[in-house]
């Protein structure tokens, strides 16, 4: 094992990037340049990649996702979720507005991204495809913004395959440029899903949502990772993705919880292999306990942020170690 010193728990194992060295859209405005590298050095923790703590799940997934089985009880509490983020490593804290207004004066030091749509899981693909209203104006983040909350970004979900497409394309497209011309950064969520795709896992459609993310304008886009087969894995059909974005960074959904050393390992694989640019995790973080939760918070940073490896990243989780920036 590597040894580790001073410089490991700082993040010394990655270069740290400058000022200088971020690239701002054209869409940016003179005035809101500054700003917006402000924004996108606190999201990547000054490292260009994205720790995307996922909590946008209270609408997405409803109750599910944090009570039952399998399920810490301490996840059943909302501010559980702003606790990790206080107190864990973490680039971004992503959710809806209210749920950001609710506890944001509590936990001032979280770097938060605002989510602009959702949608329940309660009708499904058969029922109707699915489409994902945009709920909160911009103006409204404007607002939290001015009231001095730390809003770095904002997000947004697009089903690429639904009949609904169209309208997800459209809203988001308007939301980057008001958000670039306001300074903030974008992430996108993209999904193939509706009745027109077969596999929403396919290499192909998942690259498509990649390059489609470029085109709109996004910072980031958060994908599912496709499927591997007997001829690649996952992370190598990832790298078709990972090209197609271009300059926008492609980072990954957590998905469902595993063990921490798996989670872990496709982490690196997706960044090392699948040339991802980060990670955005959500159940595999706050369905478990507080401690445990902070300790993978800082274990996923310590590989995405300071390029540690997946044992050291577990020493870490483990709590035999610790994990700064």
């Amino acid at each position: 094992m590597r040894a580790r010193d001073s410089r490991i728990n700082q993040g010394g194992l990655m270069p740290k990037i400058t000022p200088e060295q971020v690239r701002v859209p054209a869409d940016v405005s003179a005035e809101a340049r500054s700003a917006y590298v402000e924004n996108y050095l606190k999201a990547t923790r000054n490292t260009g990649r994205l720790m995307l703590f996922a909590c946008d799940q209270k609408i997405e997934h409803l109750n599910g996702d944090f009570f039952g089985e399998g399920i810490n009880i301490a996840d059943a509490k909302p501010e559980h979720l702003f606790e990790i983020g206080s107190k864990g490593v973490c680039g971004v804290l992503a959710g809806q507005r209210g749920l950001v207004a609710a506890y944001a004066n509590d936990y001032p030091e979280i770097n938060y991204l605002v989510k602009m749509n959702s949608k329940t899981n309660l009708i499904k693909t058969s029922q109707d495809d699915p489409y994902s209203p945009q709920l909160t104006s911009f103006e409204a983040v404007l607002e939290l913004v001015n009231n001095g909350v730390n809003v770095v970004g904002i997000g947004y979900t697009i089903y690429l395959g639904s009949e609904y497409e169209s309208q997800m394309l459209a809203e988001a497209a308007e939301l980057i440029a008001q958000a670039h011309a306001a300074g903030l950064l974008v992430v996108l969520w993209i999904y193939p899903r509706g009745k027109a795709v077969t596999d929403e896992k396919d290499a192909h459609l998942i690259a498509g949502a990649a390059g489609a993310a470029l085109c709109l304008g996004a910072d980031f886009v958060k994908v599912n990772p496709p499927k591997g087969d007997d001829a690649a894995s996952s992370a190598e059909k990832l790298l078709e993705a990972s090209s197609a974005a271009g300059r926008c960074g492609l980072v990954c959904a957590g998905g469902s919880t595993v063990e921490a050393d798996v989670f872990l390992k496709q982490l690196w694989e997706q960044i090392h292999i699948g040339g991802a640019h980060g990670n955005a995790t959500g159940r595999n973080i706050h369905q478990r306990s507080l401690d445990e939760a902070v300790r993978l918070t800082k274990a996923i940073s310590a590989i995405t942020l300071a390029d540690y490896s997946v044992e050291d990243a577990l020493a870490v989780f483990e709590g035999k170690a610790d994990f700064s920036l």
